[in-house]
């Protein structure tokens, strides 16, 4: 092995390692976070406010921070919002006004967004196209064993100590991740890309540039739609998880906690399996078929009466997951352009995170109207007919040039 191939190798490792932290750091802050509040003000509408900080932030911040993240240097942008994480978080347990913590937890919001955006251009500069599959396939398994871990550390920690040494240890994992970070290369797009001051005018004239190429690359526009579409269904009918296992199919918060956890465990197994079998899973397949079986996983848990066929449904739709979601990152990655890529991904995330509240607010609203059951069934089959629809697309023999794994090179500027 080469020293240059070891280098790569030791970038990616501190790469996938900071993102597992960061996402091991926000489940922890995600169960820490709720009981403090609830301790603090004793009641379930402060509690329900934290699930809408969020969403907020996102809508709110999105539509610009791609204008910012292409015009700056990623590396700083990523280590800048793990500090700044950390600093808030310090501070939390000693605010005793809960408008004081919702701005905290505004501002945690708000850097998370400026991290997401500037990791993924970050992840696209720095993995060679050839490897993309296997690297989406090992953050996919890390995030889903921080999804598993994260809860569970943080309970423990609030169990054994308090909520503030939960929290606090949760500020010193981003700062650790922040650490991490500084031994990455500094990476820039192209020398054209403009460095001026950001405006409303620079900002609109981006979301002219987005919409010029959605209008242009209209098959990638469409993947992503069709994808998003799937995703945003399924978060709807994720909200109503806890409803339908526990006022439907009747099984207790033993087996609704068995069934989160194997799920996420089958999600790990899947992010495995597509890593060690890149060679053999293109990215046509990976989309194409695990898209469609996670839908049938979808499908016969909307279906199913007993633990046992929940679980089945579940263990599907985790395992093949993994599947769909790096056949889909790596596509999504390949067919951007560098220098526009944080503002294509802010701009979509911010329609996406607009629909995901649309889609949660009309899968609960039907939920009040008829059966739950029915509800998810029509959710489920439309899920199914979409992920079809996106079957077909990408089997077609005249996108087989969107699918290209050929390397692209990489610019080092450090």
């Amino acid at each position: 092995m080469t020293r240059i191939e070891n280098k790569h190798r030791f970038e990616t490792g501190s790469l996938l390692t900071a993102l597992g932290i960061s996402s091991m750091g926000d489940f922890i802050y995600l169960v820490a976070i709720n009981v403090f509040v609830y301790r603090l003000t004793d009641s379930a509408m402060a509690v329900a406010g934290l699930w809408m900080i969020g969403p907020l932030a996102s809508v709110m911040t999105k539509f610009w921070i791609g204008s910012i993240v292409d015009r700056s240097s990623l590396k700083n942008i990523m280590i800048w919002t793990d500090v700044i994480r950390g600093v808030l978080l310090i501070g939390i347990p000693f605010m005793e006004s809960l408008w004081l913590l919702y701005g905290s937890l505004y501002l945690l919001a708000v850097a998370k967004s400026f991290f997401e955006v500037s990791s993924f251009s970050y992840m696209t500069k720095l993995i060679p196209t050839t490897r993309r599959k296997q690297f989406n396939a090992y953050r996919q398994a890390i995030t889903s064993g921080a999804f598993l871990i994260g809860p569970a550390l943080s309970g423990a920690l609030v169990l054994v100590s308090t909520t503030s040494v939960a929290i606090w240890i949760n500020a010193a994992s981003f700062f650790f991740s922040a650490i991490l970070l500084t031994r990455l290369p500094q990476f820039e797009w192209k020398p054209t890309t403009s460095k001026a001051h950001i405006s409303i005018q620079t900002v609109q004239t981006d979301w002219k540039k987005v919409w010029t190429f959605s209008r242009s690359n209209v098959f990638i526009f469409g993947m992503y739609m069709l994808f998003q579409g799937m995703v945003i269904v399924s978060f709807a009918m994720d909200a109503q998880e806890v409803v339908f296992t526990q006022e439907t199919l009747r099984l207790s918060e033993a087996q609704y906690g068995l069934l989160i956890s194997l799920t996420g465990l089958s999600a790990v197994v899947g992010s495995l399996v597509v890593a060690s079998a890149t060679r053999f899973l293109s990215i046509k397949w990976l989309i194409g078929v695990g898209s469609v079986l996670v839908a049938v996983g979808y499908m016969i848990y909307a279906l199913s009466h007993s633990f046992w066929m929940t679980l089945v449904g579940f263990l599907i739709l985790g395992f093949f997951n993994a599947f769909s979601g790096a056949g889909f990152i790596t596509f999504y990655q390949n067919n951007l352009p560098e220098e526009m890529t944080g503002r294509i991904a802010s701009v979509y995330g911010m329609v996406q995170s607009i629909l995901q509240v649309i889609g949660v607010l009309l899968v609960g609203l039907f939920s009040d109207i008829v059966e739950l059951r029915i509800t998810l069934l029509f959710a489920a089959s439309f899920i199914l007919i979409l992920s079809m629809i996106q079957f077909y697309f990408v089997f077609r023999s005249s996108s087989t040039t969107y699918y290209s794994e050929s390397d692209q090179p990489i610019k080092n500027i450090s």
